[in-house]
């Protein structure tokens, strides 16, 4: 059986990464861009809590909607800053702003260990079951991290294992090379090169669950 990633793979990348994030200097510059984005390491941060809300709430009803998502209001704070529904308090500062990322993952991993195997709720890149969403939430949460770690300069190489399930369930065409799972994910995001392969410009993943 192929191996596909868990609600628990979820918690544990979590924790990491908001240890990661708590282990940034006092005096960090959040306004930094966040690796070759156009958004800071803060609005990063706030996007990624979003998603991973996002991906709580599209599993939350009690009839998945299958071809919109679920309609909060989203806004920009400004123009090219991430269109979100999620904000974190700025008086709170970085404390703040990842208890807010630990809490919309932790919502996500709760309503993924309940959602029945059977659930379907809307993507745009197809119609996915619970472990999809944890998938896609793993790959928000694993190279967003890697996004903003560049912006702040912070270590951070996630678990080769989680890595390789993100792939196998959101990626089934990525090529086979002699490489680490972790690299993989990146050329596969568009962050990075692969031996004899170069930087993709564009990507997506297949939410679809694998027939």
């Amino acid at each position: 059986m192929t191996e596909t990633p868990t609600p628990d793979n979820l918690a544990t990348a979590l924790r990491l990464a908001a240890d990661t994030l708590r282990g940034a200097p006092a005096d960090a510059d959040w306004s930094r861009p966040a690796g070759t984005l156009g958004w800071s390491c803060w609005e990063t941060v706030e996007h990624l809590a979003d998603d991973l809300l996002a991906y709580a709430a599209q599993l939350g009803p009690a009839r998945p909607p299958r071809d919109r998502y679920v309609p909060f209001v989203s806004t920009r704070e400004a123009p090219g800053a991430p269109n979100s529904f999620v904000r974190a308090e700025p008086g709170a500062g970085t404390a703040g702003l990842v208890e807010v990322l630990e809490a919309s993952g932790g919502l996500m991993v709760a309503i993924a260990r309940t959602a029945s195997p059977d659930a379907r709720a809307y993507h745009p890149w197809g119609l996915a079951d619970p472990t999809g969403f944890v998938a896609m939430s793993l790959v928000e949460l694993l190279v967003h991290l890697h996004d903003v770690t560049q912006g702040l300069d912070l270590p951070w190489n996630p678990p080769a294992d989680i890595c390789r399930r993100t792939l196998t369930r959101l990626f089934p065409d990525i090529p086979t090379v002699d490489a680490a799972p972790w690299p993989i994910l990146l050329w596969a995001t568009g962050r990075a090169p692969l031996p004899g392969h170069p930087q993709r410009t564009t990507w997506r993943w297949h939410a679809d669950v694998p027939a």
